[in-house]
C-alpha cells in the first residue's frame, strides 16, 4: 500500500526537518521576497532610467557622473536601498534553495554561513562606498571632475 502523500511516513528520513524549520520565520521570508521584488523593479528601472535615458544617456556615465550623483543624498539612499533589498533578497532566495537541496545538516549549515558571510561582507563594502566615495581626494591634481575645486 503506497502511503499517503501527506503523511509523515511518506517523507524519506533523509528529507524529515526539524519543528524549528516550520516557523513563521518561512512565511516572513516569503512575503519578504514579494515586497522586495516589487519594491527592487521600482528601484532598478529608476536607476536604468536615470543613467541610461535622461541627459546623454550611457555616454554620459564615467567618474564625474558617479561623483554627482552621490552628491546628493537622495540618490545615496536610493542606491543603498537597491543594494541592501538585492543582496537581501538575493541572499533569502540562495538559502531557499540550500534548504531545498541540501541534504544533510552539516552541508546546509555549511553552505549557508558561506552565504551570509558573503552577503554580509558585499553589503557593508557597498555601503561604506555609498556614503565614503569622495570625489575629490586631497592631494590628487590630475583628471578631477570638473566641480572639484583647483588646489
Amino acid at each position: 500500500m503506497i502511503a499517503s502523500p501527506r503523511s509523515n511516513s511518506a517523507q524519506s528520513p533523509q528529507y524529515k526537518r526539524n519543528k524549528a524549520s516550520h516557523s513563521s520565520f518561512e512565511m516572513f521570508a516569503w512575503l519578504f521576497m514579494r515586497l522586495s521584488g516589487v519594491v527592487l523593479i521600482v528601484l532598478i528601472f529608476g536607476h536604468l532610467f536615470v543613467n541610461l535615458l535622461v541627459g546623454e544617456g550611457i555616454h554620459a556615465i564615467d567618474f564625474g557622473f558617479v561623483a554627482g550623483k552621490w552628491s546628493s543624498p537622495f540618490w545615496q539612499v536610493w542606491d543603498l536601498a537597491m543594494l541592501w533589498l538585492a543582496m537581501l533578497h538575493g541572499t533569502n532566495g540562495v538559502r531557499t534553495i540550500i534548504n531545498d537541496y541540501a541534504e544533510r545538516n552539516g552541508t546546509r549549515m555549511t553552505l549557508k554561513t558561506v552565504l551570509y558571510v558573503a552577503a554580509g561582507v558585499i553589503i557593508v563594502l557597498g555601503t561604506l562606498v555609498i556614503f565614503t566615495f569622495d570625489p575629490c581626494p586631497a592631494g590628487a591634481v590630475i583628471d578631477l571632475p570638473s566641480f572639484c575645486p583647483v588646489p
